[in-house]
């Protein structure tokens, strides 16, 4: 399996190179920040026109480490639509093929700050998901402990032989992971950025994705 093997609160995760999160023990499948539909939503509020492409991709991805773990469980840790409008204007193709995706499965969509109400799908709504000893909600909290979010897209820039390059990326420490966003056209928040360093330990690690996820010390 591609991915970095870590632990919270005594869970053992994987940091899957996709930017999902993957808990063996329990077939559970996290990933987080999807923003379906977000060519859509810049279109309608006067953007550029970008290739409408990125639900497919996304759900490709989606897809692949569906087969990849066989997970009972997924959980999408919010803002899985870019708007309340992109999923009522979904394609009637892609919602087939989240239903596909849901089948024979568990599947928790966990209220986000873009999309906060119920979405007409299948699956359960929840504002956050205890399954202890770990919690899974939007944005973190502090104080918290055994905690998955997502929200802030963290990227992480590191210096290659040739040139310096930006990456997503996991955030963990004893407390708390912050997943980086699955979506294909989402930015990112730098863990240089004060919100990132004020939330994670002086410890905290960060674990690139891509095809060869490393883990590193957590630039700040």
């Amino acid at each position: 399996m591609n991915g970095v093997q870590f632990s919270l609160a005594g869970a053992a995760l994987t940091a899957l190179g996709s930017g999902g999160l993957w808990w063996a023990d329990q077939r559970l499948l996290v990933v987080s920040d999807l923003h379906l539909g977000k060519a859509g939503r810049v279109l309608r509020q006067g953007g550029a026109a970008l290739p409408p492409y990125e639900t497919r991709d996304t759900l490709i991805r989606l897809e692949n480490d569906l087969r990849m773990t066989n997970a009972g469980t997924v959980v999408c840790l919010g803002d899985s639509f870019d708007d309340p409008e992109a999923a009522r204007t979904l394609a009637e193709s892609d919602r087939l093929w989240i239903n596909r995706l849901q089948a024979g499965r568990r599947w928790v969509w966990i209220e986000g700050n873009h999309d906060p109400g119920p979405m007409d799908l299948g699956g359960t709504h929840l504002a956050e998901l205890p399954r202890p000893p770990l919690v899974f909600r939007h944005i973190a909290q502090a104080g918290q402990s055994g905690e998955i979010s997502g929200h802030y897209h963290p990227k992480v820039r590191v210096q290659t032989r040739l040139r310096a390059i930006s990456r997503p990326a996991f955030l963990f420490d004893s407390d708390r992971v912050i997943l980086p966003a699955f979506g294909t056209y989402t930015g990112g928040l730098r863990s240089t950025d004060d919100v990132l360093s004020t939330l994670m330990r002086p410890e905290a690690r960060a674990i690139l994705t891509g095809q060869t996820p490393r883990m590193i010390p957590m630039p700040r």
